[in-house]
């Protein structure tokens, strides 16, 4: 019974620090940049689009395509920062494994 009872204290432990760990990655930003830093985009570490900054050399009327394709990528970078971020913070507690709805 006293082997359960400090089980189950250490699962508690764990979870409030794994608690603790998802909200700090509220506070902790990630930034992808595109076109040698022309467009640059700061996300948290919840994937939330937090700014979007383009440089005047970024926006040329006559090629909004490539306007589009730099915003694009400079998300997906940071995007993909917050993920690597997340998974190295929570893959302490989870020893790499990936739990669904986790983070």
């Amino acid at each position: 019974m006293n082997n359960m009872n400090q089980m189950m204290k250490q699962v508690k432990k764990m979870q409030a620090q794994m608690l603790k760990a998802q909200e700090e990655l509220e506070n902790k930003t990630f930034e992808g940049t595109a076109g040698g830093g022309v467009v640059s985009v700061v996300v948290n570490g919840h994937k939330k689009v937090l700014s979007v900054e383009l440089k005047p050399e970024a926006v040329d009327p006559d090629d909004i395509e490539m306007l589009q394709d730099l915003v694009l990528t400079a998300v997906n970078d940071a995007l993909t920062q917050a993920e690597e971020g997340a998974n190295a913070d929570m893959g302490k507690f989870t020893g790499g494994m990936k739990i669904p709805g986790l983070f």
